[in-house]
């Protein structure tokens, strides 16, 4: 049991802002909220409680959700392999990216996941959502990249991403393991209490065949989760689909009962007003990765205002959500969008509503019964701080570096920056695998 005294409680879906409040974390849940000494916190066992945190008057929030990221990619930051012109995003895919997921071993993964598992809780992320490629480790790589997840007791929603870029055989195998991994997480003694959910993983709609999406509609179907797919990132994804298959993206995900509330749509930055409306029908959730697609150059999603349901993710750049929201919300004024700040902190807190999808549990509010992912923050605001304008201090003001303390699951995983782990270690076996996986890429062919 954690007991949280003296917090300045704050969420976003729906605004509120209250203090003095106490929270009592037992197990993984919120078990009570409310002012001191009164009734509703007389929770048997508090006198025990493994954990009095006094917050000092600190922001007490539900921990940010990373909606989309490739946890892989951990050790591209400052690459120095030679990855060759890059004109476009096919050749960036091509020199960079494919070729950087081939050169992954398990020993590289292992290393790769404890780091940015590690920077993920710095940055106060309390879970993400996923997409995992390895093509020369594919059988168990989600269970390696699952141990760095529980090693820093992060939550996550895993998948490994099938593709038909290296023949049939290698795609029956990422989907043999999202099968695999899905019935590893069914059988975790925690049940409902477990820090881990499987998706079924999927690259983009122009690297899959019919055959293809029939054998990831047949996983959806086993597994019970949801396809995460990248789709319309660029322009030539629709442009070859329409030439190739003589209909829109998502209407072929739809033809093989691909869309669902689990389903989570990467980009869609070109997808039609027919796709946007079909993605909506089937309540599906759309990934939006704003610094990413500046740094690949692909263009701005312009309909977002469209979208029923919007998360954000980093699509592989760091952890950070406090910097991504700021990100997605300063590009959407640049490109003269009609959205507030309020419509993106409830993009950032829609995050949570894909968690209770996958964990079938409630995520998100500071309230009884809630599951306990929260952070604490030092944020001090130098203007009042109400409902109403609590999403104006979270993309004006807050950052990660304000951050103190971070719940997951009911777990102090990180407490007044202080993290049980071996950190030095972690950053000097990253910095070796790192250097190892850039010479890797170097022998490598696009």
């Amino acid at each position: 049991m954690i007991v949280i005294k003296n917090a300045r409680v704050l969420q976003f879906d729906p605004p509120r802002c209250t203090d003095p409040l106490e929270i009592i974390i037992d197990g993984t849940r919120i078990a009570a909220v409310g002012e001191a000494e009164s009734p509703g916190l007389s929770v048997p066992g508090r006198r025990g409680a493994a954990a009095e945190i006094d917050a000092g008057g600190r922001i007490v929030m539900p921990g940010p959700v990373c909606g989309h990221h490739h946890f892989y990619s951990g050790l591209a930051r400052a690459l120095t392999a030679a990855v060759g012109p890059t004109p476009d995003f096919v050749s960036v895919l091509k020199h960079l990216w494919w070729r950087l997921d081939r050169a992954l071993t398990r020993e590289i993964l292992e290393a790769c996941a404890a780091v940015t598992a590690l920077e993920t809780v710095k940055s106060g992320t309390t879970a993400v959502v996923d997409h995992h490629a390895s093509p020369s480790f594919i059988d168990g790589s989600l269970s390696t990249l699952a141990h760095g997840f529980q090693a820093l007791g992060l939550r996550g929603v895993l998948c490994y991403e099938a593709t038909d870029r290296h023949g049939l055989t290698d795609m029956r195998a990422a989907i043999a393991e999202n099968t695999r991994f899905a019935a590893e997480v069914a059988a975790d003694p925690a049940g409902e209490d477990r820090l881990l959910a499987a998706a079924v993983g999927a690259h983009a709609p122009f690297t899959l065949s019919d055959e293809s999406l029939a054998a990831l509609a047949e996983a959806v179907r086993s597994t019970g989760g949801g396809l995460h797919i990248h789709v319309a990132e660029d322009r030539f994804d629709p442009s070859h689909g329409r030439l190739r298959y003589g209909e829109e993206l998502i209407a072929r995900l739809q033809r093989f009962e691909l869309l669902s509330t689990k389903t989570i749509v990467a980009h869609g930055v070109y997808l039609s007003d027919e796709d946007i409306e079909r993605i909506n029908e089937a309540d599906a959730t759309l990934a939006h990765n704003c610094r990413s697609n500046m740094n690949n150059g692909v263009g701005y999603n312009h309909q977002l205002p469209r979208y029923n349901r919007v998360v954000i993710g980093t699509d592989g750049i760091g952890s950070n959500m406090f910097e991504e929201l700021k990100f997605a919300y300063f590009k959407h004024r640049d490109a003269r969008g009609p959205l507030g700040p309020d419509a993106f902190a409830r993009f950032l807190s829609n995050g949570n509503r894909v968690l209770e999808r996958y964990f079938n549990r409630p995520f998100g509010r500071i309230e009884p019964g809630y599951t306990a992912d929260i952070v604490i923050s030092d944020y001090r605001a130098p203007t009042p701080l109400a409902p109403e304008n609590a999403a104006g201090h979270l993309v004006y003001g807050m950052h990660a570096g304000d951050v103190r303390t971070v719940v997951v699951n009911g777990r102090l995983v990180m407490h007044e920056r202080e993290i049980n782990a071996d950190i030095d270690g972690i950053y000097a076996r990253a910095r070796n695998a790192a250097a190892e996986l850039w010479k890797r890429m170097d022998r490598l062919s696009p």
